[in-house]
């Protein structure tokens, strides 16, 4: 790979060389055992007759608006001599402090911080997690300036964060807010290793107890980090930190600039395919370094950390990241081809099982992330930006590998708009269908048309056949009656009907509870079963509870394949097929003649 371009630059102006004075940040976590913290945050001089003071209403990686303001008590705020400003609140994430005349300032606050799950911030006795984003205010006047944090930590604790180290134990040093909020502090009990990989260097953090083998993580991780130049042709950092939380429940993980925040159930790591959950997710926040943080969509630069950002471009912020993760980890052998096709199967048979698909674009889902909330609905009326983002991205790729003879495909595109793209610019639209024109050397407005601003519905087996593939539900698999809905845990009140399913064309809807079928008591553990006892076209009598009022439905039974849906080798596939294979994966043809994986997989 090219020497590394410091990214860190990019995110600064001209005018922090010339900066007053630092921004300068202290947290006190002495007593964190309910969760709270003293913040103080020092800003430099300011000529204004007031000083707006924020605290985002959204964080970086999730495109919600949060309540993030809330655990915010006790604000306070002195001008340099000690005295006590007037201040007023302003809005939901905002403090206007009056000035009468030229002063520095220093706002105090208790924070509370238990939003472990949201990744946001979290304080207890044994550690804490910060998120700038949730954890310490900025000034829109002194957003570009440097900044400078210190925590006050109890004795054992070790503190790590993707910032630079200042010149104290636990401090560090930024070069602007954007830096900061993009470069999470983790500090308290924690496993550490550190390792290499391509000239850059790496380390872990691990916070909780848990079934997780952290020598394997490290082997597995050094593996992933070698990947990059699949891809990107040099790296925006020199050093990148995984920060892992073995929980109590919590899971999830959210890109940052040089580092990345994953949580797990802390049992959740020996089994083979809880492990690969978790691998998948290093890749794929691993990914957002260059996709996403590197380079992004134009309605997200520069971040607005008050308001949301539309964009229709979400879906290759995160689709195809999502596209990209599996790639990396089966090219580093940390995943074997039978689990890629099992992880890329799931996905197809979830698409086809979602009548959202059909109703709302891709695009579309992009600028409605914002005010997306799932449910019911979403399955029904909408597509999501991770998983359709996903095939829409293969779809694109297969396109570009056919169009270019194999010479060129979707990696090109992110290549161009890493290197072309790069923060502080943002890509649009237009620059997109350009990359693809200059690197498929054909128009692709027509294909954006039908395959990112209408809804779509792909044919996965006219796609896979390309690469020498075909979706199967094996040869025992046979028809079944299907009704379309789905039921919560342990009930009869049904969690999901199904769009155009027999259930949903009965007059069935969600928040129904059944109770019996052709006149005999159904149980939930037993409602499956019952279903069995008949043929997809029969005829069945449904009694439920519809608002509290006893109601008799016919149902016409539907009919679905049993069995998982699994992807293997079409029957004596072509050398073309083959090649077209690599061309997309960079692995050999992992197939026996029989169409089995091959052993070594």
């Amino acid at each position: 790979m090219k020497p590394v371009v410091p990214l860190i630059l990019t995110f600064s102006s001209l005018a922090c060389a010339n900066a007053v004075a630092d921004v300068d940040y202290k947290i006190d976590l002495t007593s964190p055992e309910h969760h709270l913290a003293k913040v103080e945050v020092n800003f430099p001089v300011t000529e204004s007759d007031s000083l707006v003071v924020n605290l985002p209403v959204w964080r970086t990686g999730k495109y919600q608006v949060l309540p993030l303001a809330d655990a915010v008590r006790k604000f306070t705020a002195t001008d340099d001599s000690g005295s006590l400003l007037p201040w007023t609140r302003t809005a939901s994430g905002e403090w206007t402090v009056a000035l009468s005349e030229p002063t520095s300032v220093t706002v105090n606050y208790q924070l509370y911080a238990n939003k472990l799950g949201q990744r946001v911030n979290h304080i207890d006795a044994s550690h804490a997690f910060l998120d700038a984003s949730g954890t310490f205010v900025y000034s829109p006047e002194f957003r570009d300036e440097p900044i400078r944090v210190s925590l006050k930590v109890p004795n054992n604790w070790n503190s790590y964060s993707g910032m630079d180290r200042g010149a104290k134990e636990h401090s560090f040093a930024a070069d602007n807010y954007d830096i900061l909020v993009d470069s999470p502090i983790e500090t308290g009990i924690s496993e550490h290793r550190e390792f290499s990989a391509d000239g850059r260097q790496y380390e872990l953090v691990v916070w909780g107890e848990g079934n997780y083998d952290i020598d394997k993580m490290v082997t597995d991780l050094t593996k992933l980090s070698g990947q990059a130049d699949v891809i990107w042709d040099d790296y925006p950092f020199e050093r990148y930190v995984y920060m892992v939380h073995a929980t109590s429940g919590a899971s999830g993980a959210t890109e940052h600039l040089n580092s990345t925040i994953i949580q797990r159930p802390r049992f959740s790591y020996r089994e083979r395919k809880d492990y690969l959950g978790f691998i998948k997710t290093a890749s794929h926040e691993f990914i957002h370094t260059w996709n996403v943080k590197a380079y992004r969509p134009d309605g997200l630069v520069p971040y607005n950390y008050q308001d949301e950002e539309i964009t229709e471009l979400l879906w290759i912020a995160e689709g195809s990241t999502s596209y990209f993760q599996s790639q990396l980890l089966l090219r580093a052998g940390v995943m074997t081809a039978k689990e890629f096709f099992e992880d890329l199967a799931r996905r197809v048979a979830q698409s086809e099982k979602t009548p959202g698909r059909e109703i709302q674009s891709i695009a579309s889902a992009s600028a409605n992330q914002w005010a997306s909330s799932g449910g019911d609905y979403a399955v029904n009326h909408s597509t999501n930006i991770y998983s359709e983002g996903y095939l829409t991205s293969l779809a694109l790729d297969f396109s570009l590998l056919e169009e270019t003879k194999l010479k060129r495909s979707y990696r090109d595109v992110h290549r161009k708009l890493y290197n072309d793209y790069r923060i502080p610019a943002g890509y649009t639209i237009a620059d997109v269908k350009g990359i693809l024109d200059e690197v498929s050397g054909t128009s692709y407005e027509a294909w954006w048309q039908q395959y990112i601003n209408s809804p779509v519905s792909l044919n996965f087996n006219a796609l896979l056949a390309q690469a020498g593939l075909k979706t199967t539900y094996g040869k025992d698999a046979k028809i079944e009656p299907f009704t379309g809905v789905t039921l919560k845990s342990g009930s009869l009140v049904l969690s999901q009907v199904l769009r155009n399913g027999p259930a949903w064309n009965a007059g069935i809807v969600l928040g129904d509870e059944i109770v019996a079928i052709n006149g005999l008591k159904v149980t939930a553990s037993g409602f499956e079963s019952r279903i069995k006892d008949f043929k997809a076209g029969d005829t069945i009598k449904v009694t439920l509870f519809s608002n509290d009022r006893l109601k008799e439905l016919s149902l016409e039974l539907g009919e679905q394949q049993s069995g998982k849906l699994s992807i293997t080798s079409v029957d004596k596939p072509s050398r073309a097929q083959k090649a077209f294979f690599k061309a997309w994966l960079g692995v050999d043809w992992p197939f026996d003649k029989q169409g089995q994986f091959k052993s070594v997989q």
